[in-house]
C-alpha cells in the first residue's frame, strides 16, 4: 500500500494522483451512513448554537466541535461543509487508521509516523451542492504551522463523481510553483482563492472516478469543483495528514494515525477492518 513509483512520478510532475475504487460496496454502505449521521448531529447542533457568523456571504456555525458551513442560497438550513468530522462518528475515527489512507501518506509526508492535521466533508446535495472556486490549501494554513509543504490531502469519494454532479477538479502541475497569490480586493476571502493570472486552466482535469476512489493532491495543487446540477448527491471526505508530533488545525491535540502495528484495526467496524486486512 506504499506509493509506487508511478505514483511517485504523478506526485512530483502533476502534483496528484488516483487510486480507484480502493472501498468496496458494503464499506462504502457504512461510510455513507455515517455521512448522515454526521451530517445530522452537526445540522442539530448548529440549530441550537450560539456564535454563527457570515463571510462574504458565507454562512458559518461553530457546534459540536466543529465549524459547519451552510450552502449559499440565502436562508439555505442545508449544510455544505463540516470540519472536523472525525471525532463525530466512530467509522470515521477508525477510518483515520486506515492503513489504506495511512501508509502511502507515511512517503507522501515523508517519514514513518504521520498525525491528522485536518478533516472535512464536503455534501454537496443534489442541485443545491454548490462549486468551490480555485484555490490552494497551502494559503490558508501557511499561518497556522510551519510545515505546510508536508500536508498531503486524499479525498476518499462516496458517490460516483462526474462532471454533473460537480466532480473534484485539479489544475495539473500547478503544485510546483508553491503559494501562489490570491485574489486581492475581492473580499475578505479573496486572498484564500488563486489568481487566474497564476495558473492554466487549460490544464484542468475534472475527475470522473466511481465511488470508493482515492485522490491524493498536493496541499500546493490548485483546486476546485462545479455546483452539482444533477438528481445525485456528491459526497467526499478529505483528510490531511502531517508528520507526528504536531496537533490538529483546529483541535488543541496531536491523533496519532496508525502507524505499525495498526492499533486500531481490532476495534474498527467489522467491513472496513476486513477489507484493510485482504488488502494488506
Amino acid at each position: 500500500m506504499r506509493v509506487r513509483e508511478s505514483e511517485r512520478t504523478a506526485w512530483a510532475e502533476d502534483g496528484f494522483f488516483l487510486r480507484p475504487s480502493v472501498f468496496s460496496a458494503a464499506e462504502l454502505a457504512e461510510l455513507r451512513r455515517a455521512a448522515e449521521r454526521v451530517a445530522a448531529q452537526a445540522g442539530s447542533a448548529a440549530a441550537d448554537a450560539p456564535g454563527g457568523y457570515e463571510v462574504d456571504g458565507n454562512r458559518y456555525q461553530p457546534a459540536a466541535g466543529s465549524l459547519v458551513q451552510y450552502e449559499h442560497a440565502a436562508g439555505s438550513r442545508t449544510l455544505r461543509v463540516v470540519e472536523p468530522f472525525h471525532h463525530l462518528d466512530p467509522v470515521f475515527d477508525a477510518l483515520v487508521d486506515d492503513p489504506r489512507l495511512v501508509q502511502p501518506m507515511l512517503d507522501l509526508v515523508g517519514c514513518e509516523r504521520v498525525s491528522l492535521w485536518t478533516d472535512k466533508i464536503n455534501l454537496k446535495r443534489p442541485r443545491e451542492g454548490s462549486g468551490f472556486d480555485w484555490h490552494q490549501d497551502s494559503p490558508y494554513w501557511n499561518h497556522a504551522c510551519d510545515h505546510v509543504d508536508r500536508l498531503p490531502n486524499v479525498m476518499v469519494s462516496l458517490d460516483d463523481a462526474r462532471a454533473a454532479n460537480g466532480c473534484f477538479r485539479v489544475v495539473r502541475g500547478s503544485h510546483r510553483r508553491g503559494i501562489l497569490p490570491g485574489r486581492d480586493g475581492e473580499g475578505t476571502l479573496g486572498p484564500l482563492f488563486t489568481h487566474p493570472d497564476h495558473f492554466e486552466l487549460a490544464d484542468q482535469v475534472a475527475i470522473e472516478a466511481p465511488a470508493g476512489t482515492l485522490i491524493f493532491f498536493s496541499p500546493h495543487s490548485v483546486h476546485g469543483s462545479e455546483p452539482n446540477r444533477s438528481d445525485e448527491p456528491r459526497r467526499a471526505l478529505v483528510l490531511t495528514f502531517q508528520p507526528a508530533g504536531h496537533e490538529m488545525f483546529k483541535i488543541p491535540r496531536e491523533r496519532l494515525a496508525g502507524g505499525p502495528p495498526w492499533a486500531a484495526q481490532a476495534s474498527r467496524p467489522a467491513a472496513l477492518a476486513n477489507s484493510a486486512r485482504s488488502s494488506s
